[in-house]
């Protein structure tokens, strides 16, 4: 059996913001948006290179919307692997963009923690070759 994880669901609060700040930020690019319904969109984002995308869900309810900005009780939940870490560190902080963990050299590599628009906590991580 192949198998592979094709999509992760990050709950939003507005799919036009959640839009904006993934492509304008971080240079994702929108993939899809389809309307399901008069309120449900199909949204996927992607890092440029591909992989793994990301469903954008509107979070409906009071359950779902409580989760919006710490779907991992406050855990770092996504990991975005870059070829030159400083590079776009200086990019997505000079965008506007949250950190925080500043930068950090590891055994593995350079890792620095910043917030999506929400403040889900995201890794931008350049592992060492």
């Amino acid at each position: 059996m192949k198998n592979r994880i094709v999509h992760i669901a990050l709950i939003v609060d507005d799919y036009d913001e959640a839009i904006r700040f993934y492509t304008e930020k971080l240079d994702f690019v929108l993939l899809d948006d389809t309307p399901q319904s008069e309120t449900k969109r199909w949204v996927l984002v992607s890092p440029q290179d591909g992989g793994c995308s990301l469903l954008l869900a509107k979070g409906v309810g009071d359950e779902q919307r409580s989760r919006i900005g710490n779907q991992t009780g406050g855990r770092v939940f996504l990991f975005l692997e870059t070829d030159d870490f400083w590079r776009d560190y200086e990019k997505i902080k000079g965008r506007g963009v949250g950190f925080a963990r500043e930068p950090k050299v590891e055994d593995y590599g350079t890792v620095a923690v910043f917030q999506d628009l929400y403040g889900n906590l995201w890794d931008l991580i350049e592992f060492r070759k």
